[in-house]
């Protein structure tokens, strides 16, 4: 096996910040697509007379789709200013990586054939944004983009956390209005509350599923990187890691 030289590792380091900054770019514009796929949906609901607040943002995609907005411009402001991100900024990313994919599989297995009660068909380009290329995106950028830190295993209750709180609310909020966002979470629905029981926990458990995969991604980039397993930022250059040569 050959060791690096000095003035190739230095190059590699080099390609490594411009890859960082680059994605830095890629994850504002992003975040800026999220925002204004929102906006869009917001203004033709406004212009139709059928949009309700309340409702509208009780969706766990809507919900999601506002921490991506500032989780991927932060996210790229950081890329482009510091070295590698934070702790805890990478263990948020982690869980909006599962978010993400949640939202996709969930959408596109259960929810895309079904119509809206009034018939409302709004446009395209927003709900594929947010239910298709955002989730691909976001898996992509954690699987390629370099200079994120090590984290723990305990990251899996940040990703959790979320989802059970928004559940819990959800139903709540539904036992007393009588509207739930999502056919699935309906007590009075086909499959009644044992239906509701075994969706909710399958997808909390596919939540933890997919968390425990970013982490081991995660742990796979950073492995043999010293001063990162605590998210301190060095002073010196991004450290090169033979899985980003790749």
């Amino acid at each position: 096996m050959t060791e690096t030289s000095p003035l190739g590792e230095k190059a590699a380091t080099a390609r490594l910040a411009t890859l960082r900054h680059i994605a830095g770019i890629i994850s504002i514009v992003a975040g800026l697509l999220i925002f204004a796929a929102l906006v869009t949906q917001i203004t033709d609901q406004i212009s139709v007379g059928r949009f309700e607040p309340d409702q509208y943002f009780a969706y766990f995609t809507i919900q999601t789709a506002m921490i991506n907005i500032v989780v991927l411009i932060a996210g790229g402001i950081m890329a482009l200013r510091l070295e590698r991100d934070t702790r805890l900024y990478t263990a948020i990313r982690a869980s909006i990586f599962s978010y993400a994919l949640v939202t996709a599989v969930v959408y596109n297995v259960l929810l895309r054939d079904i119509p809206n009660d009034d018939g409302y068909v709004g446009p395209v380009w927003p709900n594929e944004s947010l239910h298709v290329w955002i989730p691909i995106y976001i898996a992509l950028d954690w699987l390629l983009t370099p200079g994120r830190v090590r984290i723990s295993w305990s990251a899996l209750w940040l990703a959790v956390s979320y989802p059970l709180i928004w559940v819990g609310v959800t139903m709540v909020r539904g036992s007393s209005t009588g509207w739930y966002p999502y056919p699935f979470l309906e007590p009075d629905g086909p499959n009644g509350i044992t239906g509701v029981v075994i969706y909710v926990v399958g997808i909390a458990a596919f939540i933890v599923l997919l968390a425990a995969v970013a982490i081991v991604i995660n742990r796979v980039h950073t492995r043999g990187v010293r001063g990162v397993s605590h998210g301190r930022r060095r002073t010196g250059p991004i450290p090169v890691v033979r899985a980003d040569l790749r």
